[in-house]
């Protein structure tokens, strides 16, 4: 990229968050590594508003590394409920536990070292290493995916793109071609502000979060990685909460489990995946969180 396009890039997006950033997440008023790794994780596959209502009350119960770690799973899931994806909990635990007794209750520095953690992926670890300790890491999520598809890959002129996204496409020439996230990446490196990357992902985020509102088609939809979430409504997701629910409060059988689930058919394969999952247990003929 020429310098003159990166600066171009680079006040278009600053522009953008001076004005309309979401400068209050409280996420982003703190540079403490526990509350931002939790604020991480809890951002993953979940909408903002919805953490922005449990972030507080996790903190309050846990607010540090040492309080999570000595803590029982079966109250971390208590906590946790509201949340979904029960297995980042779980995840959660272990990497606190791994935290004090390898890194002396110190947040890892280096993406090696983060990427060891159970939970933590190379997004979460570039998330990390920028937000609490303002380093200058190269990482891609969904709305920064979304920015740099929007701005520097152009949409298909004469190919429609399905519902679908990449699955089933076939490419119709050089402006129809699925973009993958190593030439994203290649951009995320060129544009970066290095003496101030912390608020420049903030920026990118942000920027990338208000895109579905001005564009008709979702720009993520010509990345070689798209896939649509499922609904959650009537899926083995939402049977699987009800069953943990149900179990944060006190052990139950299997019948009792079938009624709650409203005698779902699926009942004995969502518990058979929360057992794989280590998420319950089965003793004394009854099921209970691990």
């Amino acid at each position: 990229m020429q310098r003159k396009d990166i600066a171009v890039f680079q006040k278009k997006i600053w522009v953008f968050y001076k004005k309309e950033g979401r400068h209050n997440l409280p996420w982003r008023k703190t540079k403490d590594s526990y509350k931002i790794l939790i604020s991480e994780v809890m951002l993953q596959q979940t909408q903002v508003g919805r953490v922005l209502e449990e972030y507080p009350q996790f903190l309050k119960v846990f607010p540090n590394i040492e309080a999570l770690a000595d803590a029982s799973f079966a109250d971390i899931l208590k906590t946790w409920q509201g949340m979904g994806y029960n297995r980042r909990a779980l995840a959660l635990h272990r990497l606190a536990k791994e935290i004090v007794e390898k890194y002396g209750g110190k947040v890892p520095h280096t993406r090696a070292e983060l990427e060891t953690l159970p939970g933590i992926g190379p997004y979460t670890a570039g998330a990390i290493l920028a937000f609490a300790f303002n380093k200058p890491e190269i990482f891609i999520e969904t709305n920064i995916r979304r920015v740099f598809i929007h701005h520097f890959f152009p949409r298909p002129a004469l190919s429609k793109i399905p519902k679908g996204g990449a699955r089933g496409y076939q490419p119709g020439g050089s402006t129809s071609k699925l973009v993958r996230d190593r030439e994203i990446l290649s951009l995320v490196e060129q544009t970066l502000d290095t003496k101030n990357p912390r608020e420049w992902y903030w920026a990118l985020i942000d920027y990338g979060a208000q895109l579905p509102k001005i564009e008709k088609i979702n720009p993520n939809k010509r990345s070689k990685h798209y896939t649509k979430q499922s609904s959650f409504k009537g899926s083995l997701r939402e049977l699987r909460g009800k069953i943990i629910r149900t179990l944060s409060k006190q052990p139950a059988t299997f019948l009792a489990l079938k009624s709650v689930s409203d005698n779902d058919p699926r009942t004995k394969e969502a518990l058979d995946a929360l057992i794989k999952d280590k998420l319950i247990k089965y003793e004394k003929r009854k099921y209970q969180i691990a």
